[in-house]
């Protein structure tokens, strides 16, 4: 198969090397020394852990050397962990939760349902009621399927592309993430030729083609050479990590004039940014209108819980009597879970809060502070980084080239996705992110974090605070200068 050669192979780590970065940091660490000293029921946690889970974590990002945190309970923009420490928030169940942990009305809702009944193994009102605010909000949304996580909504959604189509490839952007079934299991951090990771079968992968986030002349290439074959092109639409390494929005409007000038079907994967760019997501903001869009995360208010919504024609694949009118075999997809009606109360609760309030015009006027307030004390201190983001993220490009930046000077559109995330393991940021748990903060590994709308002015405060003194942690072991 033809691939698309590979620019940045210097983030694709050979196994060798990866283990080495992936090794435990120094021992004479003092800030590592520190957080041992500070999280010692952590550490008892993660030991008893590492018995049962591989790793002792039960997702990827979750593992960082000495030991994760183990958490006892959350509120707000707030949680604490076993050793009875507090710290803000910036993980938010992984971008679930705008509204923060256990907000009052999402969790009075989950209550009354789980009175009632936990899964009723039928049709239920509040599937209808929840699909009516995913309508209400979400411009593409003509038909739902519900799904019980966000990595089954895309595979569902390359199924409907494949089957409307007839098409067997897939193109995608190198390093975006769209969950961890086999067409996504590569490209993402590792393996950017396109070749399997382990349990991937090869005959899959060759159907998959890669392209660089922005190169929109190899993005008219490709389709030129490869558009008949295309059933689906598929994206995080404001880039890669919520935006860590951002997309023009040129080039997300010239993939949509290609892949419908080719028939593809253009899938936008919102499971991050729908209900957090917008209320109706990054196309609300883009005004474009993707074929089909996968969601997650704070569609279920925190709680699991997916969706494929989009074009009529294309969903009603699934429904058998529609199929069957058209002359097809129907497409068949099952699910325990989907739309349970836990997930639906919660669900509701929070689309009801995000379409009522400005909760969302909160959460990005408290991340606009933050990055302000953050590449302050980086001027302030000399440090050639910056913080950067729109919307709710945070990003904290730690320079690991050795590059001239300055912080409000940071453009990031201006570089591509190899300069912008760091190799996996890297010391500075492990370093980073351990002083500044110490320090009462708790950022996402990337480094970075969506900011809620129960974040306000103590988290900032606390936040900026806690990153000068990681800071001058980092300075004292010379990993800044």
């Amino acid at each position: 198969m033809d691939r698309p050669p590979a620019v940045a192979q210097a983030c694709d780590l050979d196994p060798p090397r990866e283990a080495a970065m992936n090794a435990i940091p120094p021992s004479n660490s003092p800030i590592i020394a520190a957080f041992v000293a500070h999280t010692p029921g952590s550490a008892a946690a993660y030991a008893e852990a590492r018995t049962h889970f591989p790793g002792g974590v039960t997702h990827d990002t979750r593992y960082v050397r000495p030991h994760p945190l183990a958490v006892s309970h959350a509120a707000g923009a707030r949680k604490w962990d076993v050793d009875g420490h507090e710290y803000v928030d910036y993980a938010g169940g992984h971008g679930a939760l705008i509204l923060g942990h256990a907000h009052p009305a999402v969790t009075a809702a989950v209550a009354e349902q789980l009175a009632k009944g936990t899964h009723y193994g039928a049709n239920h009102a509040l599937e209808n009621r929840w699909a009516e605010l995913i309508k209400e909000m979400v411009p593409s949304a003509e038909m739902i399927r519900f799904t019980n996580s966000g990595t089954e909504a895309t595979l569902m959604a390359l199924r409907v592309a494949r089957a409307a189509t007839g098409r067997a490839k897939l193109l995608r952007l190198r390093g975006h993430f769209h969950g961890w079934h086999d067409h996504m299991a590569f490209g993402v951090t590792n393996h950017f030729d396109g070749t399997p990771t382990p349990g991937i079968l090869e005959g899959l992968s060759d159907n998959v083609l890669l392209l660089d986030p922005n190169d929109e002349a190899g993005l008219a290439g490709l389709m030129a050479a490869h558009g008949g074959e295309i059933a689906a092109a598929i994206l995080e639409p404001t880039g890669s990590t919520y935006g860590q390494v951002p997309l023009r929005e040129s080039f997300v409007h010239a993939l949509r004039a290609e892949t419908a000038r080719h028939g593809v079907v253009l899938v936008f994967d919102e499971v991050v940014t729908g209900f957090r760019v917008a209320k109706g997501g990054a196309q609300e903001v883009l005004g474009i209108r993707p074929d089909l869009t996968t969601l997650a995360k704070i569609l279920a208010g925190g709680l699991p819980g997916g969706a494929v919504v989009g074009r009529a024609d294309l969903l009603e694949l699934l429904d058998p009597e529609r199929a069957a009118a058209r002359g097809v075999e129907k497409i068949p997809h099952q699910g325990t879970y989907n739309a349970n009606p836990l997930s639906a109360a919660a669900g509701i609760a929070t689309l009801g809060i995000l379409r009522d309030t400005d909760a969302i015009a909160r959460a990005h006027a408290t991340a606009a502070q933050l990055r302000e307030g953050m590449n302050g004390v980086l001027e302030e201190m000399g440090v050639p980084w910056a913080v950067y983001g729109q919307h709710t993220g945070i990003h904290v490009f730690t320079n690991w080239k050795g590059l001239r930046v300055t912080p409000r000077g940071f453009d990031p559109l201006a570089m591509g996705y190899a300069d912008l995330k760091a190799p996996r393991g890297s010391q500075t940021i492990t370093k980073l992110l351990l002083a500044l748990r110490t320090h009462g903060v708790d950022f996402s590994p990337w480094p970075g974090g969506p900011v809620s709308a129960v974040h306000g002015p103590a988290e900032v405060e606390a936040t900026v605070a806690a990153f000068r003194a990681a800071l001058a942690d980092l300075r004292a072991e010379r990993e800044i200068p």
